[in-house]
């Protein structure tokens, strides 16, 4: 059958840059419906292709596959896609119709090229669904204040953000048997309180009247823990959340945490904190966070060499680390022993596109502000863990600084979606605000 005869239920997908930027392969996912690149995107790709960030990588790998599927044929034509019961792709220019939107907006702009292009895509196919898909919610409302059909790319999009595990459930009516046999024994099988075997690392809070413990299921073993407030390097758990939190960070058994949580909630510090308590069993501890520069200016708009640059960004990183140096006096070896691990380089600070490409065998990696990553990006870490090494993501899915992510499609929304039931992952959420009465205030009321 040849192209223009297919069958008019075959929607027309029109694909914007940031879209290629958040998954390079994302063009191979629209199942039998065809595919259309304006050739903008083309150009705006061949600006990021050189770079060490996620988005310069992703660039670099689109540019190869489409190399790899169109090989000497000509891309102003419709080429198959791979794959059985694929549609097609196609580059198309520019061209105006009978909607000139860079006179409509007043402005030039690619991303009003990019909806010249779909526009014309859309008079060309009047019996078929042309439908704009892009990251970028502003370029998605101009769409449909010109009748175009816009959508989100929602492959890896979580549907409901409300369903997401907290990594924490409260029983109430337990036997107070249990309880006090659980506060004796330290440990008893899952099924003296499970009536089926459960899946995944979990905490509870059982209560029974007046008494209450803290426990953890542990998946692997199939029994309830008992959860005490451990402390690590001077930092001591204010609630529940946070004892939970400090157990699955000090579990040895556990190599890959999530903490999320509102800003306050001590979210970085239990992490650091605890990576400091156990800096003997690896060999460096790494901190790091995705740079999000403001106003999506490149930080090379700032004064100054690198470090300049990149200090206003990792400031929060050094305040913890400060904050747990100062629970112990200047002359105080533990004190002392931060201050020697960082001239040393066992404990690093940095943004994350410098950690790339060095090993990560033997580390304890904190990923801070996690909400920030795409789901590519967090799946390219992982990846990359050697032996004996423990990744902790924090961050606040609510919380997001990338124009191109939402509480749905963020890569830390993704990672406790898709992993909740593994034997070697725990997951809390933190909600009671630690810092202080006046940061409660403004969580709260503002």
């Amino acid at each position: 059958m040849e192209h223009n005869e297919k069958d008019s239920s075959r929607k027309v997908f029109v694909l914007d840059t940031s879209v290629i930027l958040y998954e390079h392969h994302a063009f191979l996912n629209f199942g039998e419906h065809d595919v259309v690149l304006p050739i903008t995107v083309l150009e705006e790709l061949d600006t990021f292709k050189k770079g060490n960030e996620t988005k310069n990588f992703a660039a670099r790998e689109f540019i190869r596959l489409l190399d790899q599927l169109s090989g000497d044929r000509s891309l102003a034509d419709w080429i198959p896609l791979n794959g059985r019961g694929k549609g097609s792709i196609k580059v198309v220019l520019h061209q105006l119709g009978s909607q000139d939107t860079n006179k409509i907006f007043d402005t030039q702009k690619n991303d009003h090229y990019i909806l010249s292009a779909a526009l014309r895509v859309q008079e060309d196919n009047p019996d078929r669904r042309v439908i704009l898909v892009s990251k970028d919610i502003n370029l998605r409302i101009k769409a449909r204040a010109l009748n175009l059909p816009a959508e989100d790319y929602e492959t890896g999009k979580i549907k409901n953000i409300q369903t997401l595990s907290s990594g924490k459930v409260e029983r109430t009516k337990i036997d107070p048997d249990l309880i006090d046999e659980l506060y004796d024994k330290r440990v008893i099988p899952s099924n003296r309180l499970f009536k089926r075997r459960m899946y995944g690392n979990k905490y509870y809070i059982l209560k029974s009247g007046v008494n209450s413990i803290l426990c953890y299921h542990n998946s692997a073993e199939s029994q309830l823990e008992r959860v005490d407030k451990q402390q690590a390097y001077g930092i001591k758990p204010k609630n529940a959340e946070q004892a939970f939190a400090m157990h699955a960070l000090l579990n040895p058994h556990i190599k890959l945490v999530t903490i999320q949580g509102v800003a306050g909630t001590g979210k970085t510090l239990l992490a650091l904190a605890a990576a400091l308590e156990q800096k003997k069993e690896y060999k460096q501890i790494f901190l790091a966070r995705p740079i999000v520069p403001l106003s999506n200016k490149d930080i090379g708009y700032l004064p100054g060499d690198i470090k300049s640059k990149l200090n206003p960004y990792m400031e929060p990183l050094w305040d913890n680390l400060k904050y747990i140096q100062n629970q112990w006096k200047e002359t105080d070896k533990e004190y002392t022993k931060i201050t020697e691990m960082v001239n040393q380089e066992k404990l690093v600070i940095s943004p994350l596109a410098y950690i790339r490409g060095r090993s990560l065998s033997n580390i304890i990696f904190i990923v801070d502000e996690a909400q920030n990553l795409t789901p590519h990006e967090v799946k390219t870490i992982i990846t990359r863990a050697g032996e004996h090494t423990k990744f902790i993501f924090t961050g606040d899915v609510h919380q997001i600084d990338t124009p191109y992510l939402d509480a749905q499609s963020n890569g830390l929304s993704y990672l406790i979606d898709r992993v909740s039931e593994h034997p070697i992952y725990s997951h809390v959420t933190l909600e009671k605000g630690e810092r202080s009465e006046l940061a409660n205030l403004a969580n709260d009321m503002l």
